[in-house]
């Protein structure tokens, strides 16, 4: 069916005029119509009319890009033209929509994309947990009882259900990685720089968030982040991604839980074990080792830095005492943090990530990829607002129970969410592969390889029922 059509041959039939414009935008509106009323992962569709009109416009133009005629809906962080950025925010809900496209997306466009809606998010993108007071929660297709994460959560359920073949997403603490593996999707965090923002407010000292694609195949990444990625002059970070070089068997090593300092539920690990017996049945050598680095080092460092940075993006949105009384309580946590860190503690935090950076370098000459689960527990419940307790040990902050996506995230580094299997239950869970800087296609290529061995990846939910 050509709603889990791969993105590439999708993008191949419409240049070769195997399939119109015309004829995939009402496949893609069928599939959502089908869909988005169980998962609520679309929002601020395009009326039918007007995404016909844009594919009749496409279809009677020559390919203007490798995207030419894709429909895709843009995470609700991001400015797309023509669209309100809400990020499920009730303080942003009423504003005009956006008069430009924010870089990333005008490289869609640019590419050909035609862009029919946003997809769903949490408040200000805080929390794996996609759901917000705008559009509420977005179920997760493989039990609608369940969350998909976030804060790509709409991206992600939407390419799980085929209303979508190609979907952006962003990821500071996971939230790329977490959905992806709890969809059976693949995402990549790429290398800090790779895939320029836009450069409102500073430019130079916040490192942690970044733009990414994600798929049901690594082949599809590949393709969208060829569109996203490459400098852009008006970011001082650009950066240019090599491609990978000839294969050859890598030596992988799987971190765990790191020797016991990250929680995680029965289950995650023993299924990222049986992922990694998969690319060790491709030819790959995979090694059980220790990072010789505190968890709670990097976790202090993490939560200084990141309540620094969401605190420089919230304050200019809260000069009024009802707005800040308005915020969701992890967004008035993480502000609160941010205005009262002084000088010296972003100093001391960004000392450990550099001490973590120089470890990390350590053991890439030991190993080439690092493996890490995508999340510590599986898909909770979407009425909880974050789980309080992961195998007997209390979580402490709304996002403590995702602590292991941190290594990544902290300095950088290129990450790639790969579909783990499932649970007795049912769910799914995902595995991170993390590479060096500049590792990203390199990634992909290894991830491609699991996609085509693994007997899982590419299961998908089938219909949308209550429970699947």
């Amino acid at each position: 069916m050509t709603q889990h059509a791969t993105a590439t041959a999708l993008t191949q039939d419409l240049r070769d005029g195997r399939l119109s414009a015309v004829d995939l935008m009402a496949q893609t509106y069928a599939q959502i119509e089908a869909w988005n009323p169980a998962t609520n992962a679309i929002v601020s569709l395009l009326p039918h009319d007007q995404a016909m009109a844009q594919a009749q416009v496409a279809d009677g133009q020559a390919a203007t890009g490798p995207l030419h005629g894709l429909p895709m809906a843009i995470k609700d962080l991001a400015h797309a033209k023509g669209f309100v950025t809400s990020m499920g925010a009730p303080l942003c809900a009423n504003q005009d929509p956006a008069p430009v496209d924010e870089i990333m997306v005008a490289r869609l466009h640019k590419a050909g994309a035609l862009i029919i809606g946003k997809t769903n998010t949490p408040e200000f993108g805080l929390g794996s947990h996609t759901t917000n007071p705008v559009f509420g929660p977005t179920r997760n297709p493989w039990d609608l009882t369940r969350t998909p994460g976030g804060s790509s959560g709409g991206a992600a359920v939407a390419l799980a259900t085929g209303m979508l073949a190609l979907a952006d997403g962003s990821d500071m603490m996971g939230s790329l990685r977490n959905p992806a593996g709890w969809t059976g999707t693949y995402g990549l965090r790429p290398s800090w720089g790779a895939v320029p923002s836009e450069p409102a407010q500073d430019s130079f000292l916040h490192q942690l968030s970044t733009l990414g694609p994600m798929a049901r195949n690594p082949q599809d990444l590949a393709l969208l982040l060829s569109v996203q990625a490459g400098p852009d002059p008006r970011q001082p970070h650009g950066m240019t991604l090599p491609p990978p070089g000839p294969a050859r068997p890598l030596r992988i090593g799987w971190l765990g839980d790191w020797q016991g300092a990250y929680a995680m539920e029965p289950g995650v690990l023993s299924t990222c074990e049986a992922a990694l017996q998969v690319l060790e049945g491709v030819g790959h050598m995979v090694t059980p080792m220790g990072a010789d680095f505190a968890a709670d080092a990097l976790w202090s460092s993490w939560t200084t830095l990141r309540s620094w940075q969401v605190a420089a993006g919230l304050a200019p949105l809260v000069k009024r005492k009802a707005d800040r009384d308005a915020l969701k309580p992890a967004a008035e946590w993480e502000l609160q943090r941010g205005l009262s860190t002084s000088a010296m503690e972003i100093h001391d935090a960004s000392v450990i990530r550099s001490q973590w950076f120089a470890q990390a370098r350590a053991l890439f000459d030991k190993v080439d990829v690092l493996a890490l689960p995508s999340a510590q527990c599986w898909p909770f419940d979407h009425a909880l607002d974050w789980p309080k307790e992961i195998a007997g040990r209390k979580m402490d902050t709304y996002h403590r129970w995702m602590e292991v996506v941190v290594p990544a995230s902290l300095i950088g580094l290129p990450a790639i969410a790969v579909p783990a299997g499932l649970s007795a239950q049912g769910l799914p869970m995902g595995l991170q592969l993390i590479g060096p800087r500049l590792s990203d296609y390199a990634l992909i290529a290894l991830a491609q390889g699991f996609h085509e061995a693994a007997p899982w990846a590419g299961t998908l939910p089938q219909q949308p029922n209550e429970r699947l």
